[in-house]
């Protein structure tokens, strides 16, 4: 009679080789698909391309609206990445895999927040160098700070994609929770209308959405030079509700077989 030697627990606590491994892993497997990279970095920097010269014969507008849109467009890229790149590693079984081994849903959720994270940093770069030194952005504070909340969204986008890739069980699933998620966080945003214009309820659920925080700190830099106590309100929720969603990703990581 055979018997079946039950899988060791994987540990609980984040240990960084594990981690930094995983990452390791994702991004060599991501080096092999030039279209999603290209897609994760060219593409914010395009659109704003396109906004600039779309406002040509007013370029206050594209500083109003630009250095929202330079947090918003990297948060809703590194979402659908992430999420469709995640979904197909839960399909293929690559992450059933990682579950079978020694290794903690935290190192698992960890490791592709980083790999993502990097080219994060790279995209955000590119699009506020873009945005401030070709295209003229014009901002009172610093582009250091500019950058800081791009990539701070590019960051959450990341999160959020990790979580609901749980939710899909196909590439066109993924793709459907965007006007689920995203599309609500930007028309309440403030982008199109003051916050403080809108029916109240939609004020009061507009202040519970990462995204007009990430809208607010860009509009703090766009309109004072130093650093306010609101920004560092506004970056610390954004970052605290990207740390939260990885959190609920990592509680959604489990076996789909038995």
């Amino acid at each position: 009679m055979s018997t079946t030697t039950p899988a060791a627990p994987a540990p609980s606590a984040l240990n960084a080789s594990r981690t930094t491994a995983t990452a390791a892993r994702v991004l060599r497997q991501l080096r092999h698909d030039p279209r999603t990279i290209a897609l994760m970095i060219l593409i914010p920097c395009l659109m704003l391309i396109l906004l600039r010269y779309v406002f040509d014969a007013s370029p206050r507008t594209f500083d109003t609206i630009g250095a929202s849109l330079l947090g918003v467009f990297p948060l809703i890229t590194m979402f659908l990445v992430t999420s469709i790149a995640t979904l197909r590693e839960r399909t293929s079984g690559t992450l059933e895999r990682l579950l079978a081994l020694p290794l903690g849903k935290a190192d698992i959720i960890a490791g592709y927040a980083l790999a993502f994270g990097a080219l994060a940093v790279v995209q955000s770069a590119l699009a506020t160098g873009l945005a401030v030194w070709v295209l003229g952005l014009d901002v009172t504070g610093s582009a250091w700070l500019l950058l800081l909340v791009a990539l701070l969204d590019a960051l959450l986008g990341t999160a959020l994609g990790l979580f609901v890739s749980a939710f899909a069980a196909s590439e066109f699933q993924a793709v459907q929770f965007m006007p689920a998620v995203i599309f609500p966080q930007l028309l309440l945003c403030g982008l199109f209308t003051p916050r403080s214009d809108m029916h109240p309820v939609l004020e009061a659920l507009s202040d519970v959405l990462p995204m007009s925080y990430a809208v607010d700190g860009m509009n703090e830099v766009l309109h004072h030079g130093d650093l306010t106590a609101t920004f560092v309100r506004d970056v610390a929720i954004v970052a605290g509700c990207a740390v939260l969603v990885l959190g609920l990703g990592a509680a959604t990581l489990r076996r789909r077989t038995a």
